[in-house]
């Protein structure tokens, strides 16, 4: 009998843990408006050491998880990877740009006036500001948490840690190119030196740091020892990281979502448009097409509809600063993250049969499998 697969209480509440920190980072500007100010001054190039030191830790446990033994061995199932690359560079960030365009832009424009000014010194209008946060989100593709959506959906863990790796490393190289021209094209103003030092220390430090802690603990401890124990423990560290992040992030956001309550509302409608969009092309139509079994089919789908926020997060505060529209725009994307990729997950496991292969032991296919239409499974 398969063990049910459950998340943590950390991940299983992670959206009320995000609206928590959003009234205790509201709560905070209102009480103490200097305390985040004073903390994001204490910076090192425009960059904050506390923000570093929690964004550090949010990446970390993602990095050290990656075996980058099993990238060679991809190589071996490249229909998948190819898919999830596809989606994630060449679909993902396009269609992220005009659903946010169309939406904040256009449809809902009326409905977010006003401007800010951000890192730079400039004097930009928040709807552009929220469509840059949707851009980065849209560049920014996979999180460590798609590794428990393709654990609760029984997809190939192996091959999900493989995509994951992979993407972090191609996000090394086209991140900060892609985040340039589609944030040009929105008429923002682009600090390519900030964008490349964004994604050297948020992806690439922690990358460097996760493979080596990784071989010395492996050395050390045995793997075994490795994942039952200190990646169990990493998981709530990294959630925590997140939280304290936000609640600094929502301090300087108090006046904001208090005079436009239904600012958060505009901008989560895109996002979650965005992700239906993606994940559908990827699960029901092009895994299908490349006759994917189910396995492999669930991850490469959900890897595409989710979203690196930390990464995400952490290029917004440094590109536009911590009080920007665009920070802003991209917490929302932490916000509905968790609730839309359960919701995914169940999809994922109720049209299983749609594939040649599925997992037997769940309670859809079993009962989808003794149909007569799917008997040659």
């Amino acid at each position: 009998m398969v063990q049910e697969r459950k998340l943590s209480l950390f991940e299983k509440y992670l959206t009320l843990w995000v609206l928590v920190c959003i009234g205790a980072g509201i709560l905070l500007g209102r009480l103490a408006p200097g305390v985040a100010v004073k903390l994001d001054s204490l910076s090192i190039y425009n960059v904050s050491i506390p923000i570093a030191i929690c964004l550090f830790f949010m990446m970390y446990p993602i990095m050290v998880k990656i075996d980058f033994a099993e990238v060679v061995r991809a190589a071996k199932t490249p229909k998948p990877v190819g898919l999830t690359l596809f989606i994630n560079w060449a679909i993902k960030p396009f269609t992220m740009y005009l659903i946010a365009t169309f939406f904040l832009g256009y449809l809902f424009k009326g409905f977010l006036p006003g401007t800010e000014v951000i890192k730079t010194g400039q004097e930009v209008e928040l709807w552009r500001s929220y469509i840059s946060g949707a851009i980065l989100l849209g560049i920014a593709p996979c999180t460590a948490m798609v590794l428990m959506w393709s654990y609760l959906a029984k997809g190939n863990d192996g091959l999900t840690l493989v995509m994951v790796a992979i993407n972090s490393l191609t996000m090394l190289v086209l991140y900060a190119p892609l985040g340039g021209i589609l944030l040009g094209v929105n008429a923002m103003p682009i600090p390519w030196q900030t964008i490349l030092l964004s994604v050297m220390i948020y992806v690439a430090l922690p990358l460097v740091a996760g493979y080596f802690s990784r071989k010395w603990i492996i050395n050390s401890k045995g793997i075994e020892w490795f994942n039952t124990k200190f990646l169990h423990r990493l998981t709530p560290i990294s959630i925590t990281a997140l939280l304290v992040t936000l609640v600094l992030l929502f301090s300087f956001k108090g006046e904001v979502i208090i005079n436009n309550p239904l600012t958060i509302l505009w901008i989560s409608i895109p996002l979650f448009i965005q992700t239906i969009l993606i994940f559908s092309l990827g699960y029901f139509v092009l895994a299908r097409l490349l006759k994917l079994s189910y396995h492999d089919a669930a991850p490469a789908a959900m890897i595409g509809a989710s979203n690196h926020f930390e990464v995400a997060i952490a290029t917004a505060t440094m590109l536009f600063g911590l009080s920007s529209g665009a920070a802003l725009a991209t917490v929302v994307g932490v916000l509905i993250e968790v609730p839309v990729m359960l919701m995914l997950v169940s999809i994922c496991k109720k049209y299983c049969y749609l594939f040649k292969e599925c997992y037997l032991d769940s309670p859809q296919c079993k009962s989808k499998f003794n149909a007569p239409e799917i008997k040659q499974v």
